[in-house]
This record gives structure tokens, C-alpha cells and sequence, in this order.
């Protein structure tokens, strides 16, 4: 994260038949509407293994996956792979920023209405001085596993999904802002939602929500409801991650946080546990970001959470 009478009783009685009739589907060739596809869980253990490949890819280029470093294009690569052999119509954006080249990657789920486009995205990119492992491998990795369960499922959205992983958002949100601003004022219109996903695994995790969209909020404040956890809204990283190019143009945004460099109070550590007087994350953009820097709660919690949100507002 960047800081409508029938008259009589014969007809009245001839209408109730037919819509009971209707109603429990013994008229031959009727049936009930079929339910909206609930999400699937996501594994966590998928999710962290994500996130050992990106562990390991810091520490095979310099310790880092920084925008123009080795690093990031590692990871870039992981991420296609996944979603190219899962089905995904996959797409590479280049730009230019700080004399470097970066990259932006976009993934297509086939099918949905494409004026209706839900999309899911994080950036990928650490800074320099770590793996940037919850920030913000941690997103990433649950976006790309959500992007892998819509293809387990064969998933049929009404609306189309497009997922997407941002570059050099540690740079002051680069990777999204060149993709909003090279989007047609038609394209952008077609965007019926962005749902950003920036460290949703710090080890003394909060639970914070966007509040930007109303609608969208109101699916994860339901979903947090669903399993008695408590929710605040999200101010620590306000305009400071890769929703607000897409919400500066107009798109409706949301999106979950776990925290960074601000302090748990003690109510919200008597609410959520972990420690009053601390950092949600005390290696916010340190070199100790690493695999250990993750509450294993926070991340499998978020990680569903996601899925559950592009189920829910794409079907």
C-alpha cells in the first residue's frame, strides 16, 4: 500500500391453483429459478503458497520484487502462468516510470455481459527493502487464487470478470492510474465495479472496510457480519492505494484492509485480539516482510472474503 380480481370465486380459485402449481414446479416443463452460485472457499493453504513463490522470488533477485527490479518481472511471470494454463485471457501493459519499464497484468475470465465488468485487483510490486510479502504479496496471492477458483468452478458470471495485478503502486500508484487513463470514457463506463485488495494479512490484523461505493461496502460488512467479526472503515490507506485512479474516474470502488504502520487501540484489540499499542503491521515496508509477517486468520478470512464479493456482485 502506498501510504402488479380475477372476478369470481371459480377464476379466484383457478388463479391460486396455477400459482401453487407454478410455485412448486408440478406443471410439466416449469422450474424453480436456480439460486445464485454461492463462492467456494479458498484454500488457505493455496493462498500461502502463493506466497512462499513470492518469498522465494524476492530472494533469487536481490531480496526485493520492486517495480523495474528482476523481482517484480518474476512474479509477473508466476502470476501469467497460473492464469494462462487456467484459461484466462491473459495481457501484458507496459509504461515507463522512474527511468524503468513496468508492467501491469490483466486477466480475462471468458463469457459475461462485457458492458458489465466486475473487476479484482492488487498491486504486486514490494518496495525495495523487502519481499513485501503482506504488502502486498498478501493481495495478490488471494486475487490470482480467486481468479483460480472461478476457473475450477467453470464459473458463469452474468457479468464479465477481469482481474488484474498493478505495477509500481509503491510509486505512487503508477500501474493503475496509466491503465485508467488509457481507458476510453466508453471502457471506463463498462466497469460496474473495482475491488482493491492491499494487505489483508497484517500479524495484528484489523478489519477494515472501504467506504466508497455503498453497495459494495454492503457486501463485505455483510459477509463480516455472517461471521460475528466487527468491522470499522478503512482510513488509515485512503486514496492511497489503486482504487482511487479507478474511483477519480468515476467507477465505484471498494475494497478490505488489514492495517499498516497505525497503532491497534486497545478496543480494537479487545474486538479483534493481537496486541493494543502495536502496529497492525510492524514491518510495514521493512525487509522483515516476509512469510512470517502473515496472521493465517486475517488471510484466510479476506481471502473468501474476496471470492465472495466477486460471486456476489457478478452473478
Amino acid at each position: 500500500m502506498k501510504l402488479s380480481v380475477l372476478p369470481g370465486r371459480t377464476s379466484a380459485a383457478l388463479a391460486v391453483s396455477v400459482a401453487t402449481l407454478l410455485a412448486t414446479a408440478s406443471i410439466a416443463g416449469a422450474a424453480p429459478a436456480p439460486a445464485a452460485a454461492a463462492a467456494p472457499d479458498i484454500p488457505l493453504a493455496n493462498v500461502k503458497a502463493h506466497l512462499t513463490q513470492f518469498q522465494s522470488i524476492a530472494a533469487a533477485n536481490g531480496g526485493n520484487r520492486a517495480h523495474g527490479r528482476a523481482g517484480y518481472k518474476a512474479s509477473l511471470d508466476y502470476v501469467k502462468a497460473k492464469l494462462d494454463a487456467a484459461g484466462f485471457t491473459t495481457t501484458i501493459q507496459q509504461f515507463t516510470s522512474s527511468g524503468r519499464t513496468g508492467y501491469n497484468l490483466i486477466a480475462d475470465w471468458p463469457g459475461g455481459d462485457t458492458n458489465q465488468v466486475v473487476m479484482a485487483g492488487s498491486h504486486l510490486d514490494s518496495v525495495s527493502s523487502g519481499a513485501g510479502i503482506n504488502d502486498n504479496g498478501s493481495g495478490s496471492a488471494a486475487v490470482l487464487e480467486t481468479a483460480l477458483a472461478v476457473s475450477r468452478a467453470q464459473y458463469q458470471p452474468t457479468k464479465h470478470l477481469r482481474f488484474a495485478w498493478w505495477g509500481a503502486e509503491e510509486l505512487g500508484l503508477v500501474g493503475s492510474r496509466y491503465y485508467v487513463n488509457n481507458l476510453s470514457s466508453a471502457n471506463r463506463a463498462k466497469i460496474s465495479g473495482y475491488l482493491n485488495f492491499d494487505m489483508i494479512g497484517s500479524p495484528n490484523p484489523g478489519y477494515f472496510v472501504y467506504d466508497d461505493d455503498p453497495a459494495i461496502e454492503k457486501v463485505f460488512k455483510d459477509y463480516y457480519a455472517g461471521l460475528g467479526v466487527a468491522t470499522e472503515i478503512e482510513t488509515e490507506g485512503d486514496g492511497r492505494s489503486d482504487h482511487a485512479p479507478f474511483k477519480n474516474a468515476g467507477v465505484p470502488v471498494g475494497g478490505i484492509f488489514t492495517g499498516a504502520s497505525n497503532t491497534k487501540s486497545a478496543a480494537q484489540a479487545a474486538k479483534w485480539g493481537g496486541t493494543s499499542g502495536q502496529a497492525f503491521d510492524r514491518c510495514y515496508h521493512s525487509s522483515c516482510d516476509t512469510t512470517s509477517n502473515i496472521n493465517d486468520t486475517a488471510l484466510n478470512r479476506n481471502s473468501d472474503a474476496a471470492a465472495h464479493a466477486v460471486w456476489e456482485l457478478s452473478s
